[in-house]
């Protein structure tokens, strides 16, 4: 138990948005993605969530995590059958935006969505590393009362709302991770994923690129922080995390670089220079290889989502 606190004591939630979204046409997704973790609440009507359609009826909660595919499918029919990126692109062809009703003031199916990043020691995606897949969240009240109050607040006219809905986001974070240990779903996975993060080298090398993603993060420089020697450090990181240490680098700046897209108007030349790439075409060369998409459309793409 000692270990999970010291897991949770380091964990940065970052509030990303809150949307409350009324169905306008039954649709189906598969190999549905975001770069957030996705907290859903059906208000009313259903929505079938993963390979085994599991039901997510009203008053229900479905959490997905960051960068995990899973199949949706809103309303009682498949529908038109759209790709990740058909249906971020046309979200108002499938929702409408409710800005000034309660879900429970209106008849159509809607739902409410936190979104929000979770990282721990400032660096790593922490739900992405657990490996969990969605699941559904039937029977805890805790968790689906914080998911009413924050529809409550956002959409009402009380000053502090957003506060609230952002405090929320914090707490619904730990609870979700209280129910997966409470029920002992996904143990194994967790055990398995979670070790890593006690090893204090691993902690001060994480920090460190964190820190100097513009910088020089050769081998050289992370075995000196763990001291250990240059031929080895790559073998002592991949070990305790499963990956080269250059490919988690590239990894990070590419994160901060769709952090930058998404909350700054930098130019993409400003911001491969930022995360620590050297020549504007490699960054945008090795940011669609990674994620399938230009640099612009993805800063469209998230400008997009986060209406």
């Amino acid at each position: 138990m000692e270990d999970y606190n010291k897991v949770f004591e380091n964990l940065r939630i970052d509030f990303a948005r809150v949307r409350h979204l009324k169905l306008t046409k039954h649709f189906t997704i598969f190999g549905f993605e975001e770069n957030c973790n996705n907290i859903i609440l059906v208000n009313k009507g259903s929505l079938r969530v993963g390979e085994k359609d599991g039901l997510v009826a009203a008053g229900q909660v479905v959490f997905i995590p960051s960068k995990r595919k899973t199949s949706i499918r809103y309303g009682g029919e498949e529908g038109v059958v759209l790709t990740t990126d058909q249906f971020l692109s046309n979200r108002d062809n499938n929702f409408s935006l409710l800005t000034d009703k309660l879900p429970s003031e209106i008849d159509e199916d809607s739902i409410s969505i936190i979104s929000f990043d979770c990282k721990i020691f400032d660096n790593v995606d922490f739900f992405h590393t657990l490996e969990l897949p969605s699941f559904i969240i039937r029977d805890n009240p805790v968790i689906i009362g914080l998911m009413e109050e924050a529809v409550s607040e956002s959409l009402g006219a009380r000053p502090g709302g957003m506060r609230i809905v952002k405090a929320n986001a914090d707490q619904l974070t730990i609870e979700i991770l209280r129910h997966v240990m409470d029920r002992k779903i996904f143990l194994e996975q967790i055990a398995t994923n979670i070790v890593y993060f006690k090893d204090p080298r691993l902690v001060k090398i994480f920090y460190h690129i964190r820190r100097n993603l513009s910088g020089d993060l050769s081998n050289k420089i992370l075995a000196e922080l763990a001291d250990v020697s240059e031929d080895y450090v790559g073998q002592y990181f991949k070990a305790l995390t499963g990956i080269n240490p250059q490919d988690y680098i590239e990894y990070q700046r590419m994160e901060e670089a769709i952090h930058l897209l998404r909350t700054t108007k930098y130019s993409i030349a400003e911001i491969g220079e930022k995360v620590g790439f050297n020549g504007t075409a490699y960054f945008c060369r090795r940011f669609k290889m990674m994620f399938g998409i230009p640099a612009a459309k993805m800063r469209r793409r998230e400008t997009i989502v986060a209406v």
